[in-house]
């Protein structure tokens, strides 16, 4: 029992149900309240003229003074006709100057306020009028009241109180065994109704919370695929499907977590295996020297030592590009922005890679529009791009092949198009290209067919994409195996920004 009071359900049920017992109350109160009011309403209209019917029967006896026993033998007679009244006479300050009530009885205050009986007299339709009751401090009650001439010099009040203190016990006998009775018996029967209808309703309502509050303890346990399946526009349907969005957030981030993880896993051994390769080349050739030392001839010596050299600027390229794509990760590295003219950036960098494309018999030129407007960018970043870019298309393009630096306005932009006419990439290996250390056909060799990217380790792409991302621009890709390959990006022409704001 204990429990249920614990619950969503237990609180709103027993919160409803002290409202619904003091609604109940208050209703109940008012009710006979008004029905009181009522009674004495419908009383008061019903002896309007008792008091003035009264004064005429007491009139021949107050013509020279108050003949009290005739007054008393007339009003024994009316007060056992009619029980409930108490008649009192006031002189025109409201001095009480006789009364007659159930014998034994006696006044506790001599005086009677007049504003209630001048109101009665002047308009008496404002029902119901309550006055003084002299047997009874505080005490208010309903009357009927006369002007009456006493003797030659007073003009005084008959004052007729409806319902005397055996009307007060009646009145209450009868409250208490109709009024209040047959309201306890509606009340009861309105609280168990509608405590009954609305324990349903609560039930009916807190079952969707029941039914989220079990999706959730699912999910807690680790069953990351459930879901709340609520069809609902109130609340708790907007509830249930910020909890279902959340949870394709949280198990979205734990696949990219495991993804990273993952990444994390194959960076750990390509780098290992990068560094071990050189490394073990690097010792072999420097035990080879150091066992034949006596027996080497110069060119021979010199052909070792030009191995062991170009390991090492390998390992030196390897280790900067990692440093260099770590804070390019971590974004330690933001672009300096400032004009400069593509075009003249582009022919230097393809100057650069002049020897080196016509070392592995390719065609490398640039095809650069007329006209070319200066771009907003880092002038160190967008060579370093344009570089990896270009050195990776050399290393994928057989003898005789073509690559090609295309550079033109487009949409209000410098647009970027490096092309090849190499071996192409496979359509479900394109997202994976600008992957830390992914290379093409892993399995071939320098020798046998395509060659690795950037560096020889598979970071030059990576790198390119890490600082056109810097630069608000989008690498796009389109390519055709065993036909050619082109990478192509935009950059903000030079004053557009400031122009625009």
């Amino acid at each position: 029992m204990e429990k249920i009071f614990h619950t969503l359900y237990g609180k709103i049920s027993a919160a409803f149900l002290v409202l619904l017992l003091i609604l109940g109350i208050v209703q109940t109160l008012v009710s006979v309240h008004s029905s009181m009011r009522f009674v004495d309403e419908s009383d008061q209209k019903l002896n309007l003229n008792l008091a003035r019917d009264l004064a005429k029967e007491f009139t021949p006896f107050l013509a020279d003074s108050i003949h009290y026993g005739e007054i008393m033998h007339t009003m024994h007679y009316m007060m056992v006709m009619n029980p409930r009244v108490e008649i009192y006479m006031l002189d025109d300050k409201g001095k009480i100057l006789a009364f007659f009530a159930e014998p034994g009885k006696s006044v506790k205050k001599n005086h009677v306020d007049l504003a209630p009986i001048q109101k009665f007299l002047v308009s008496a339709h404002d029902m119901p009028i309550e006055g003084d009751d002299p047997r009874n401090l505080g005490k208010k009650k309903t009357f009927s009241a006369t002007t009456l001439r006493i003797g030659e010099k007073i003009d005084g009040y008959l004052y007729v109180i409806l319902g005397g203190e055996q009307y007060d016990s009646a009145s209450a006998m009868i409250k208490e065994s109709y009024i209040i009775r047959t309201t306890a018996i509606s009340l009861t029967i309105i609280l168990v109704l509608t405590g009954a209808v609305g324990l349903i309703l609560f039930a009916f309502l807190t079952r969707r919370f029941r039914k989220m509050t079990a999706a959730v303890k699912q999910f807690q346990q680790g069953n990351f695929s459930e879901r709340i399946n609520l069809r609902s526009d109130d609340e708790i349907g907007q509830l249930a499907n910020a909890f279902n969005g959340m949870a394709d957030t949280i198990v979205a981030n734990m696949d990219e977590l495991k993804r990273t993880d993952d990444l994390r896993r194959e960076l750990i051994a390509n780098v290992s295996h990068d560094l071990r390769s050189p490394l073990a080349s690097m010792q072999g050739y420097l035990e080879t020297i150091l066992i034949k030392e006596d027996n080497l001839k110069p060119d021979e010596r010199r052909k070792y030592l030009q191995v062991i050299f170009d390991n090492t600027q390998m390992l030196s390229t390897l280790v900067s590009e990692l440093f260099e794509l770590s804070k390019l990760d971590a974004k330690q590295i933001q672009p300096k922005l400032e004009p400069f003219a593509l075009a003249e950036l582009t022919q230097d960098v393809v100057m650069k890679f002049k020897p080196q494309a016509e070392k592995l018999q390719v065609n490398l030129q640039a095809s650069l529009s007329k006209d070319l407007p200066m771009v907003d960018a880092d002038i160190g970043m967008i060579e370093r791009a344009l570089s990896n870019f270009i050195d990776n298309a050399l290393r994928f393009t057989p003898p005789g092949g073509n690559v090609n630096v295309d550079l033109k306005n487009h949409h209000g932009k410098v647009r970027v198009a490096i092309s090849d006419t190499g071996c192409g990439i496979p359509a479900e290996e394109i997202p994976l290209v600008f992957e830390r250390f992914y290379r093409i056909e892993k399995s071939r060799t320098r020798n046998a067919g395509p060659m690795p990217l950037a560096g020889g380790a598979g970071l030059g792409l990576a790198i390119a994409k890490r600082i056109v991302d810097l630069h608000d621009g989008k690498i796009r890709i389109e390519s055709t195996v065993n036909v050619g390959t082109s990478f192509s990006f935009d950059l903000k022409i030079a004053g557009m920004n400031s122009q625009r704001s």
